[in-house]
């Protein structure tokens, strides 16, 4: 039976020059891939190694990339290895299958949406409305499906967060602030509901995970086993659940670590 391989993308296994300035374990970098460019400008890396092991994973296992962003910022990512058959973008909202569109499983999507908690629209409104844009530089919707701000994280008030967390849980919703980006998302918008229908078409018996930030809380949960690095959302609350390793590396280096606990779990599935 396959091995099917989930993990989030952006400070797990890729990471930002910004997001390297933050984690950069030592002075002595490691050597580094460029794995995103736009607009003509490098953005997004991992080591070259990290990118040997990812090749090495989907020989080996299913790898399934499973992110919040859209489809487009996704398609801009060229990750090493055989190109994945299914892929999981807007934190579940969009299913793909050798790089299209399941129009079903996006239909179902948004039908449970509608039924279970209040609409983008409201959200939408209330983020414009209660930000300062004295600290806000983007307010974008994703897909049709969530809402996130771009922030100036020097300037942000301690507790605006989680006083909007407080207003979204109410309503259904779900907030995560990640880097310079607050998101608000449905939470029946999960990556786990989406990795668990690609299990069932792949019949994969075996699910490993990896992720940082409570929007992937989810995703390791949902695991046989999981993974996440010594940064991030959820190291930052110590958040821990049986069956997830807290990894100590953090940066570029644990997404290598991440990447060999991948590879031994799924050659020794036992």
């Amino acid at each position: 039976m396959p091995v099917l391989v989930a993990s989030d993308l952006d400070r797990t296994l890729i990471y930002s020059s910004a997001a390297l300035a933050l984690t950069m374990p030592d002075p002595r970098a490691p050597r580094l891939l460029c794995v995103e460019v736009h607009e003509a400008k490098p953005l997004s890396y991992m080591t070259e190694t990290a990118a040997q092991l990812l090749t090495d994973l989907g020989d080996t296992a299913v790898f399934v990339p499973t992110t919040t962003r859209t489809r487009k910022q996704y398609q801009r990512i060229n990750l090493p290895g055989p190109p994945p058959a299914y892929a999981i973008c807007a934190n579940g909202g969009h299913l793909l299958v050798d790089g299209v569109t399941d129009d079903d499983w996006h239909a179902g999507v948004q039908a449970r949406l509608a039924d279970e908690c209040a609409p983008l629209a409201e959200v939408s409104e209330y983020l414009l409305r209660s930000a300062d844009p004295v600290w806000v530089r983007k307010h974008r919707i994703a897909e049709d499906l969530f809402a996130y701000l771009v922030v100036e994280r020097e300037l942000l008030p301690g507790d605006w967060v989680k006083e909007l967390a407080v207003w979204a849980e109410n309503r259904g919703w779900t907030v995560s602030l990640q880097g310079r980006k607050i998101y608000a998302v449905p939470k029946p918008l999960t990556k786990s509901a989406a990795v668990r229908e690609v299990a069932r078409r792949t019949g994969a018996q075996l699910t490993l995970a990896a992720g940082d930030s409570l929007l992937d809380a989810d995703l390791l949960l949902a695991a046989d086993r999981g993974w996440r690095p010594g940064h991030g959302e959820l190291a930052d609350t110590d958040w821990t659940a049986p069956r997830i390793s807290s990894l100590p590396e953090r940066g570029v280096l644990a997404g290598e670590r991440i990447l060999r606990e991948f590879l031994r779990a799924a050659r020794q599935p036992t």
